[in-house]
């Protein structure tokens, strides 16, 4: 272990004497009804990461899928994700991405102000993204709740979504780590999953109800069971929580990271940030949010979720682009595309061209079609899921041009 970060763990591992049970039985103490408006606490934060490789080429390295729009709304993801958090949180929102990012990113949300842009040097999975904005804001305020949601969603309609996190900031303030399970649709193998147990008795959120585990994406025969149950709800990543409770948590399963962000935190609104940031991030390991917090923060009795009733999408590869954008009337093919020149003739699917050529589709069905200046995909939509490999292939062919 590098000497700073094992200096670091050693420090966090000796704070880190508030346990798990001692968390919970402080909940009914700490988290009392008062008089103060718990919306003013809440702050949203926006993890802006990853590559989406499914939508090669559209989606690369330099441009993500939450800097594209993908419905046709006229809106990339992050500012329709942006616009939803807005009437909750008042602007106040922050945004964790690549540092190669951040001019993109200001382009499209230019409220959020310098202290409030949270950039990465390299990728550290979502414990290090979530838990250095929760250590930010712990910094500046103890008391506040934090909601994590992340940039490449689409979700509808947007006041169902508000009022299921308004529910969730109301179940947070009595001292809870919330997650907004969404309600599935059919046994997807895809997506992780939520067990509910009983029903809070929880003021300003009548739906909350306490959280038995996490489970890991399950086999078709295991999905087809958590369905018929009614118990299980698709887990979307969407946390809202205090941002105490997040740390405790964090710094009770995984003290190295947690000392690492406390001490970029700590410099955060100073002179020094850049400084700390550029020696301590590469030193944090890598651990995803789940793992670090929210599941064993559910085996102490500290998770309480509130079922979505709205329709959620995370935009996984084409055949998603080509649900959230129908073809027109009369026809089976969705085109996308500014000025797109597509002929098709007994022909269904979904082309997205970025270029001015033309494409003629004669007696083909389910086709996906991507047309790029420096890259061309076909496939099916049948076979959508499969073009991480292709990209994967590349890097390893050293293709990284098109990456």
């Amino acid at each position: 272990m590098h000497r700073a970060a094992s200096a670091r763990w050693n420090a966090a591992h000796r704070d880190a004497s508030v346990t798990v049970e001692r968390m919970s039985t402080e909940r009914a103490a700490a988290h009392t009804p008062d008089n103060d408006n718990v919306m003013d606490r809440f702050h949203g934060v926006i993890p802006a990461g990853g590559t989406g490789t499914r939508l090669w080429p559209l989606s690369r390295a330099a441009a993500p899928k939450f800097l594209h729009d993908l419905t046709g709304s006229g809106s990339t993801l992050i500012r329709a994700t942006y616009d939803r958090l807005r009437p909750l949180c008042d602007g106040r929102t922050m945004v964790v991405t690549g540092v190669v990012h951040r001019r993109a990113v200001l382009e499209q949300l230019p409220e959020i102000e310098d202290m409030n842009l949270v950039l990465e040097s390299e990728p550290k999975d979502s414990g290090a993204a979530i838990g250095l904005a929760a250590a930010i804001l712990h910094q500046r305020d103890p008391n506040i709740i934090m909601g994590s949601f992340a940039a490449d969603q689409v979700i509808a309609p947007v006041e169902v979504f508000q009022a299921a996190v308004r529910e969730a900031i109301h179940t947070a303030a009595r001292g809870y780590i919330v997650t907004i399970g969404i309600k599935p649709t059919h046994a997807s193998t895809g997506f992780g999953y939520i067990r509910a147990g009983d029903t809070l008795a929880a003021a300003g959120a009548p739906s909350a109800r306490a959280v038995i585990e996490f489970v890991e994406k399950p086999s078709q025969e295991v999905a087809d069971g958590y369905i018929g149950s009614g118990n299980y709800s698709w887990n979307a990543g969407m946390f809202v929580a205090p941002v105490d409770l997040m740390l405790k948590h964090l710094s009770a399963n995984e003290p190295e990271l947690y000392a690492g962000l406390m001490e970029i935190a700590e410099a955060w609104d100073t002179p020094r940030r850049v400084e700390v940031a550029r020696r301590v991030w590469p030193t944090l390991p890598k651990i995803a949010i789940d793992y670090a917090v929210a599941e064993p923060a559910a085996a102490a009795g500290d998770v309480a979720m509130i079922p979505g009733e709205f329709s959620w999408d995370d935009v996984g590869d084409f055949a998603a682009i080509g649900r959230l954008n129908p073809a027109e009337e009369n026809s089976e093919l969705t085109v996308m595309g500014e000025g797109a020149r597509v002929f098709s003739e007994n022909a269904s699917g979904i082309v997205v061209s970025d270029t001015k050529r033309v494409i003629a589709l004669i007696g083909i069905d389910d086709v996906v079609i991507v047309d790029t200046p420096d890259a061309l995909l076909v496939t099916t939509k049948e076979h959508a899921q499969e073009v991480k490999t292709a990209v994967e292939r590349l890097r390893a062919s050293g293709d990284t041009d098109v990456l």
